[in-house]
């Protein structure tokens, strides 16, 4: 037993999932009551094209913080020691995003007319919000540069501390908007909420204002700007073609069964979402330092199937419960309405749980840059993802949009494992090859 205690004690991973698991707790705790408040005020139409916007806004968002991220956590990580390294990584980061969230708010500002009609369609005109969101961009682009600086120094407390209040405010503002003007209201939590926590993020680290002497344009650097492209566009390739692609099958949802479907199947990667949370924050928070680190094929294989051994069990566990409580938790979450999500789960908790096997190793794409292995991983799974999406919803309905997203991460995940195979089953003379 006092083994036991103590591997729990020491075990860092441990440490850091038992701290995430309570913060995240609390942002599936306020993702239920907006999606309830969602369901009662705006119904399955009206959730379709709340996810049509979030999916834009997610892009917007990403492309105008470069992608930049997970670059900022690895050199922040890596020169934490060093200060003339570190403003470098910090000053040159900072004025990119400055520059091109500037230009991705004015050109969303003055073409919000054709970016509403591209969201909703015919459906509703909405180019206000589309300017509420140009106005607030700034503040979310800052807010996720200060997260980043703070991941790279692992304060993971911190961090968990920050996301957690940061949910719960943004559940409270969406209610609220929701019970003040229905859709609208849930459009315009969309665009704000995320924005809003940059002010909690700002009382947290107060404190911290040293780091504002890192600052510096002079300190502006070129081969720095080099040496993030890879990480910016690897991220930005994803965080642009993933909603783009969500929007494509959603709205082919709408246009060849119905928008009512449409929202039945934003309710169930919604619920998705929410389970996700857990694995993707522990992904970040812990995995990406530590791949960052690993300099041998034998540490990253250890890590690798520590995470299977410690997370995955724990994982398959909690998707085999919420399959069986599909119908309370659909009925919890939404309506009676939405009772036809529950065929949705079978194949999106299969899907889910093949898609996170296949995260814990391809995230060392961007631990260790592989820019061009992830590019055409991603073309891959995306491509085929979409068009297998239209054929399997053209033959099964909507469900045929979670039947394809789980073939699609089957073949990914093959593709992964032939990738890194060296890695993971080599030879004890190969384990202490570098990587």
């Amino acid at each position: 037993m006092k083994t036991l205690i103590n591997y729990f004690r020491d075990n860092v991973l441990i440490k850091v999932a038992s701290l995430n698991s309570i913060a995240v707790l609390l942002r599936i705790i306020a993702g239920f009551l907006t999606s309830k408040f969602i369901a009662v005020f705006v119904g399955a139409e009206g959730l379709a094209l709340v996810g049509n916007l979030r999916n834009f806004v997610t892009a917007a968002q990403s492309f105008s913080v470069l992608g930049l991220y997970n670059g900022v956590i690895k050199y922040v990580s890596e020169f934490k020691k060093n200060s003339s390294e570190l403003s470098k990584v910090l000053s040159t980061t900072y004025y990119l995003g400055l520059i091109s969230t500037c230009i991705v708010s004015l050109v969303c500002f003055f073409n919000a007319e054709a970016l509403s009609h591209y969201i909703f369609k015919d459906y509703y005109d909405f180019a206000y919000i589309i300017k509420i969101f140009a106005v607030a961009l700034p503040f979310y682009a800052l807010n996720m540069f200060v997260l980043a600086i703070l991941n790279g120094y692992s304060q993971f407390k911190k961090l968990i501390l920050i996301n957690s209040v940061a949910q719960v405010v943004g559940a409270i503002i969406t209610m609220l908007f929701i019970w003040q003007k229905q859709l609208q209201g849930a459009l315009i939590a969309v665009v704000i909420a995320e924005s809003v926590l940059f002010f909690i993020t700002l009382i947290t680290v107060f404190k911290q204002r040293r780091l504002a002497t890192a600052f510096n344009f002079s300190q502006f650097s070129f081969k720095m700007v080099k040496t993030l492209s890879s990480y910016s566009g690897m991220a930005l390739f994803s965080a642009l073609l993933i909603p783009f692609v969500a929007i494509g099958i959603r709205t082919y949802i709408i246009e060849t069964v119905s928008l009512e479907d449409a929202g039945m199947w934003e309710a169930i990667t919604r619920i998705s979402k929410y389970y996700l949370m857990f694995i993707g924050s522990l992904l970040t928070l812990y995995v990406l330092p530590r791949f960052s680190e690993i300099t041998t094929d034998k540490g990253f294989r250890k890590e690798v199937f520590h995470f299977y051994k410690t997370i995955m069990p724990l994982f398959a566990l909690g998707l085999i419960v919420i399959y069986f409580l599909r119908d309370f938790i659909v009925q919890i979450l939404f309506t009676k309405d939405f009772m036809p999500v529950t065929d949705l789960f079978l194949w999106q908790l299969l899907g889910d749980f093949v898609k996170v096997l296949s995260l814990v190793i391809s995230i060392q794409f961007l631990a260790k840059k592989m820019f061009w292995h992830y590019i055409l991983t991603e073309i891959f799974s995306l491509s085929l993802l979409y068009f297998l999406s239209l054929y399997c919803i053209d033959r099964y309905g909507v469900k045929g949009a979670t039947i394809a997203y789980f073939i699609t991460y089957v073949m990914y995940y093959s593709v992964i494992l032939l990738i890194f195979s060296t890695a993971l089953f080599g030879t004890k003379q190969e384990e202490n090859r570098a990587l």
